[in-house]
């Protein structure tokens, strides 16, 4: 047994380790070996778990919108915890590990018993809520959300009682036993919070997306998207308020995920990685443990140039036709063909020229997307990143690349670029969309809640029009800030969307594996399919084909025949 896709949740209780993947698995292991004992499956993303405090039960959240008990170590299905109508992140037990809470994409938090009844739904948040938390007397609830609010809720009553403003989108907190909370957020900070007073600690360039807390060593841990992970020791000045020391600081290894890990003893980290099984850090001597894990198979960009078709993911390693055609050495998330190069990114934040490897920029955060235009004669290349950052590039004569821009156009991740003859258009998983003038490269138009959840994608439709796509499974074709929107097929989050040369047809592809084609003039969806089981990652045209190009979680290109002959 070993994970086929990115290690997206670990949770540990004694001589146990359990990891959730992209790959729908959730698999134990035994940690004194490494050996997988066992595992359990979802319908869909498996994406975080944890176990009971007794260490019988482990329970799974998932993008198929269940969370789901399994006995241990059999991994039996106990019961399946269903209501949520959007992807569950978080799923927790209770300290008396008699109740278990979840929180969601579609903005709520239930508690359920152990049988999978829902006892309550908690509603407040505006944006997605991505963790839940049980306090030590089980009386209260604390969630964190994209909204950038912490709230705390009444058990027994459902209602919310406290709320504390951020400001910025926050993953990850812990809270220690006199109730003081560690959260962190998407500008890399750390807040202490306690009661009605915030403290903030600039601790990363880029996001917080893990932490960890060990109050019996009053111990701190940070793990960020600028590929960093530190350690802070926890003290209390005269007046008792905590303070935070950086004891040490260690560079995340390539294959290692930021979001998800776990305290495996007082000496190491485990951590979910973009391969088959976990690595461990023993944070004390500065040793990783990356043995055994082999890369992951999943693709996450495909794109054709000429004759020719490219593929890249989570391994690093670049397909030409089919065949391994070079390697960064770290998850690619995009290809961009551009001025005779093609150029990958991803992970570490670093832009590659795909064909050598070599390293041609490096940004502070993962880089999600890019799209090309011509700008004052020359080819240029727009990358969008996690922090909300737009880059971009004049490609020179010599082939050289100059970075001519760097704005922060959004407060979240770049989650698509398209470019026309004077626009570039973009979207960002706060669902807002952004148009700016290729000629000065400033912001000209911005539509705010453009789409209902997270805006995942989008493309050039025809000579100027563009479209998006999202987790709300809408379909958007823009007219300057107008856009007529069209329910799709899909039941799971739309992931990709792309458009033919002449853009009269439109394919989309979902977290589900489904693939679903529009036809522009007729405005009606004109195919659907589910290829695969594991979902579509990516899309491209293939115009000397007449065809689309579906990368696939499973590391496979499905080819997808949507043109007027075909039909």
């Amino acid at each position: 047994m070993k994970h086929v896709g990115p290690i997206s949740g670990v949770a540990t209780h004694k001589n146990f380790i359990a990891t959730t993947g992209y790959d729908n698995q959730v698999i134990l292991w035994d940690a004194q070996s490494g050996r997988a004992l066992s595992r359990g499956l979802h319908d869909h993303l498996a994406n975080q778990c944890s176990f009971s405090h007794d260490g019988t039960m482990l329970v799974s959240a998932s993008s198929d919108y269940s969370a789901r008990i399994w006995d241990i170590p059999s991994m039996q299905l106990r019961a399946a915890l269903i209501g949520h109508t959007d992807d569950v992140d978080t799923a927790v037990f209770s300290p008396d590990d008699q109740y278990i809470a979840t929180c969601a994409l579609d903005r709520s938090i239930k508690i359920f018993d152990l049988n999978g009844r829902c006892l309550k739904t908690l509603t407040g948040h505006t944006g997605n809520v991505l963790t839940v938390a049980w306090s030590t007397d089980a009386k209260t609830l604390i969630s964190s959300s994209v909204d950038g609010t912490l709230r705390h809720w009444d058990v027994a009553s459902g209602r919310q009682i406290h709320l504390t403003c951020e400001g910025a989108r926050t993953d990850t907190f812990e809270t220690m036993g006199d109730g003081c909370v560690f959260s962190g957020d998407d500008r890399g900070r750390i807040a202490i919070i306690e009661g009605c007073q915030t403290r903030y600690i600039a601790a990363h360039k880029a996001g917080i997306k893990k932490l960890l807390l060990r109050e019996n060593q009053n111990l701190l841990v940070t793990i960020s998207y600028d590929r960093s992970i530190a350690f802070w020791r926890i003290s209390k000045s005269d007046k008792k308020h905590p303070e935070l020391t950086e004891i040490s600081r260690s560079t995340l290894p390539a294959l290692i995920w930021a979001r998800a890990a776990d305290f495996l003893d007082d000496a190491r980290i485990v951590l979910g990685t973009f391969g088959s099984r976990y690595a461990t850090f023993d944070w004390q001597h500065g040793h990783w443990d990356l043995s055994d894990i082999e890369p992951g198979q999943s693709l996450n960009a495909v794109a054709t140039a000429g004759v020719d078709v490219y593929a890249a993911g989570d391994a690093g390693i670049v397909f030409k036709n089919g065949v391994k055609f070079s390697e960064m050495g770290s998850l690619c998330n995009f290809l961009l063909p551009v001025a005779g190069k093609l150029l990958t990114g991803g992970q570490l934040g670093l832009l590659f020229d795909a064909a050598t490897g070599a390293t041609l920029y490096e940004h502070h955060a993962p880089l999600n997307c890019g799209a090309a235009f011509y700008r004052d004669g020359k080819q240029h290349a727009a990358i969008g990143s996690y922090t909300g950052d737009v880059l971009v590039f004049a490609i020179e004569l010599n082939g050289r690349l100059n970075l001519v821009s760097s704005r922060k156009i959004f407060e979240n991740a770049v989650k698509g670029l398209a470019a026309s003859d004077k626009t570039l258009f973009s979207v960002c998983a706060n669902t807002h969309v952004v148009w700016q003038d290729i000629a000065t490269l400033d912001v000209i138009k911005t539509v705010e809640n453009a789409h209902e959840r997270i805006a995942n994608g989008c493309c050039r439709v025809g000579i100027a029009n563009f479209a998006s796509i999202g987790r709300d499974l809408k379909l958007l074709i823009w007219h300057d800030e107008t856009f007529d929107a069209y329910r799709t097929p899909h039941k799971n989050s739309v992931k990709c969307i792309a458009a033919s040369s002449d853009g009269k047809r439109i394919m989309t592809g979902s977290y589900g594996g489904t693939l679903a084609g529009f036809d522009v003039t007729d405005r009606q969806w004109t195919s659907f399919s589910r290829p695969t089981a594991s979902g579509i990652s990516s899309l491209a045209y293939d115009p000397l084909q007449n065809r689309f190009l579906a990368g696939a979680y499973d590391g496979r290109i499905y080819p997808v025949d949507e043109s007027p002959d075909a039909a």
